[in-house]
């Protein structure tokens, strides 16, 4: 016969899924489009003060996704096990900021390589920052299950 089992909560506090979310990880940002799936894409973003910063180019096919969803869900992972992650819903806003190229890359690619990103990838007149504020949260520590 099959056996039952209770699962052991994986879920984060509070503190625990602001600290992962603040973490350098590379995140899956999906947005809602109308006839098909979402598009989900690879991202670079900062978590500060409560916001998920992304930067992109303001004519880009996630840009325009975005202002017209006016939301979208963020989702962050560890790459080993035990797993974690973080998934984040809420509001989305749209403006055109200069964003700061070198921060972003220096965070994701280190000082020299960051560097060279920016240098090589400059933000044009076309950039925008998508400020996306987290409603609903979505949490496992996987580490919590091993006891």
């Amino acid at each position: 016969m099959w056996q039952t089992f209770v699962m052991a909560d994986i879920s984060m506090t509070h503190d625990e899924r602001e600290a992962f979310f603040a973490d350098v990880h590379v995140g899956i940002l999906a947005i809602a489009r109308n006839d098909k799936g979402p598009l989900a894409l690879p991202i670079w973003y900062i978590y500060e003060d409560g916001v998920a910063i992304i930067g992109m180019d303001g004519n880009s096919l996630k840009a325009k996704l975005l202002r017209a969803a006016g939301r979208a869900t963020l989702t962050v992972q560890t790459e080993t096990a035990p797993y974690q992650y973080v998934s984040v819903e809420g509001p989305v806003t749209v403006t055109h900021e200069q964003r700061d190229d070198l921060v972003m890359a220096s965070r994701y690619l280190g000082p020299e390589m960051g560097k060279w990103y920016a240098d090589n990838n400059p933000s044009t007149e076309q950039s925008v920052i998508a400020s996306l504020r987290p409603e609903q949260w979505f949490t496992g520590d996987f580490n919590k299950a091993m006891g």
